[in-house]
């Protein structure tokens, strides 16, 4: 096995993407909860306290980093759901 080389991204795409299905599911996951991550960090200061908070702790500071860290630590998962077929009677 050839010998892998330091990357600037952590966690690494190989192992992300055994948490998910496809490289199209880990944008949209990541990107999701990415906005998520961001609101919560936006209205922090008005006591809302309706989206969940960041599940891992992270010495990163941007949201899309911490949304790959959930997914690593498989603190965030998907579900895949079935589309019901509009033709079909």
């Amino acid at each position: 096995m050839p010998e892998r080389r330091p990357t600037m991204m952590n966690p690494p795409i190989e192992s992300l993407l055994d948490k998910v299905d496809s490289k199209f599911t880990l944008v949209t996951l990541a990107s999701r909860r990415g906005r998520q991550i961001n609101s919560y960090f936006n209205q922090l200061g008005e006591g809302l306290g309706a989206i969940v908070p960041p599940q891992v702790t992270s010495v990163s500071r941007k949201p899309l980093s911490i949304a790959l860290e959930e997914i690593a630590a498989g603190k965030i998962v998907y579900t895949r759901t079935v589309a019901e077929d509009a033709t079909e009677e």
